[in-house]
């Protein structure tokens, strides 16, 4: 049968996508309070608790504080032994469900059609059966914001936990404002560009047009609906809306989540924060320190895009990424710590938070990165970052601090709900561990035989060995 590259392509991408399945099942609702006792409870919003109990039933945490819990009828109580209980960590900008192979054209979902799009919504394209999620929450991280990218508007993120058998079940907040990339606003020369510096000002100064019409032809519109509601509604403006209104009930209004590195891009996004009044965080920020003043002011806070990154500039300091969290902190600019990689390596974040302790940035100050304040500049801060009665049971119980690499979390709560915490990677662990296992019997009656001195005493190595 001869096939055609349309064809090849397709069955390769039904290839990946069958590859790429979770075939671990989602943990089921909580049933009874559950009380974890005799543990060191860091709530982050609070002084550390030691020999303390978290009390948590229907996902929520009831009680929380030293001695032993209040009496409840059928509550499952669980000594920790002394181990560590921290609230779950939050990546505060992924791309988890929207891509599984970066080299895999067919698994990548991140980007509609069109340089404006605001009314693309994150989370409905998530696969709740992508299998980075259980990678990336077996090492500590159960909620995440995930952003759509490309274009101009690129559209609404949403925040997520980590376990659920549909998109429905997945989602925090369904939308937590818009993403927008600002356009760069400096001409470069490389020996890969293929425009000319006249052709990028050209670019550059149309994408600036685009945007301030867009904005002006949004909060137009949101005048108009606010004046008469029952006016046509159009589904681009209407899914801007949001961005000029006033803080509801939960807080903050939904922000435009900009993506911003040089001080021209910050003061130009500012700018336009002031102009529309909308409330704005910067993604990237490699030189908001040099505009600490203007974030300040205008109270901007910051996702850096990781710390395991190169200098920007020949003439940087070789560690100007690892001291960026530390600067800002030292400005007084809030910010969270994401990451700069692959999706696949998304489990990494809380070791992005460690280097940033590394070089300069206390460690409560770097764990509040990826809990407290994450959740905050993510918009859930009333509902997750912390260990604070009335929000989620989303958790960790740990042997150490979550950022040292040698911790092992040995369980794991979402709204709840005791997570399985195993992944592609602990069953391939297991499989080739039985490998070993399965080889041992054999090496045995070799060295009894005497045999195996070609080889230096011959056989597999013990399990875990390498």
């Amino acid at each position: 049968m001869k096939f055609n590259s349309l064809t090849t392509a397709l069955v390769t991408a039904a290839a990946f996508a069958a590859q790429a399945q979770d075939l671990g099942v989602k943990a089921p609702p909580q049933t009874a309070p559950i009380a974890i006792i005799n543990a060191t409870l860091h709530p982050v919003s609070g002084p550390e608790i030691k020999r303390g109990y978290i009390l948590f039933d229907k996902g929520v945490i009831r009680a929380i504080g030293e001695g032993s819990p209040p009496a409840a009828a059928g509550t499952k109580v669980f000594d920790a032994g002394g181990r560590h209980v921290y609230p779950g960590l939050i990546s505060p900008y992924t791309q988890l469900g929207l891509t599984e192979i970066q080299a895999v054209p067919s698994s990548i979902d991140t980007s509609e059609t069109g340089r404006v799009t605001p009314e693309v919504v994150a989370v409905s394209a998530v696969n709740p059966d992508s299998t980075l999620i259980p990678v990336t929450r077996s090492n500590g991280v159960l909620s995440a914001a995930v952003f759509p990218s490309g274009g101009l508007i690129s559209g609404q993120p949403s925040v997520i936990r980590l376990d659920g058998w549909t998109t429905e079940e997945l989602t925090v907040r369904r939308s937590i404002g818009q993403a927008m990339n600002w356009p760069n606003t400096r001409t470069f020369t490389a020996w890969w560009m293929t425009q000319s510096e006249e052709d990028q000002s050209q670019n550059i100064r149309r994408d600036l047009d685009n945007l301030q019409r867009v904005f002006e032809t949004a909060r137009a519109y949101a005048d108009a609906r606010a004046a008469d509601p029952v006016s046509p509604a159009d589904l681009r403006w209407e899914a801007m809306r949001p961005l000029f209104s006033a803080p509801g009930a939960k807080g903050e209004p939904p922000r435009l989540y900009v993506r911003a590195n040089t001080t021209d891009q910050i003061t130009g996004a500012v700018a336009l924060a002031e102009q529309t009044g909308v409330k704005i965080v910067i993604i990237g920020g490699r030189e908001a320190p040099a505009c600490a003043g203007l974030l300040r002011k205008h109270d901007i806070p910051v996702i850096v895009m990781g710390t395991h990154n190169l200098p920007r500039r020949d003439d940087e300091a070789y560690d100007e990424p690892y001291t960026l969290p530390a600067r800002l902190n030292g400005s007084g600019i809030r910010f969270a710590i994401s990451h700069n990689d692959d999706t696949a390596h998304e489990r990494n974040l809380p070791y992005q938070a460690a280097m940033a302790a590394a070089y300069g940035l206390d460690h409560d100050t770097a764990l509040k990165s990826v809990t407290l304040w994450s959740a905050q500049i993510s918009g859930v801060g009333d509902v997750l970052g912390s260990l604070e009665v009335g929000k989620a049971a989303t958790l960790l119980v740990t042997d150490g601090s979550p950022l040292e690499i040698t911790t092992k979390i040995t369980s794991a709560y979402i709204d709840g709900r005791e997570i399985d915490l195993s992944n592609k990677h602990t069953k391939l662990a297991d499989k080739y561990r039985e490998r070993y296992r399965q080889q041992r019997p054999e090496s045995a009656s070799v060295r009894e035989s005497g045999g195996g001195a070609g080889d230096g005493g011959g056989g597999a190595a013990e399990p875990g060995r390498r």
